[in-house]
């Protein structure tokens, strides 16, 4: 699936437009590589670094969904590896979005 699809389909920005910009502008990693192009295909297994707001988070990809669903439904797709203040750095968090 393509990221920016993905990045649409489990809510972590409204639009797939607002997807492609994040990754346009180098703000998205796969697995601690920079995303240069909206095209990637991400698979199950696949860690994304990603801004949320005023925080960053590691996620890792546990399944791909079909569409996009309620926001309890999407977060059965990814566990929170990580997160923090965009000035700090990095904490485990264990709790959903």
């Amino acid at each position: 699936m393509r990221i920016d699809r993905l990045l649409y389909c489990l809510r972590f920005v409204k639009t797939r437009s607002a997807a492609q910009a994040l990754v346009g502008e180098g703000h998205i990693r796969c697995n601690r590589q920079r995303v240069l192009r909206s095209s990637l295909c991400i698979k199950p297994g696949d860690v994304l670094t990603l801004p949320t707001g005023r925080t960053v988070r590691a996620v890792e990809v546990l399944s791909l969904p079909e569409r996009r669903g309620s926001a309890s439904e999407a977060a059965l797709h990814y566990r929170i590896l990580a997160s923090g203040d965009a000035a700090g750095g990095l904490t485990t968090d264990a709790k959903a979005p």
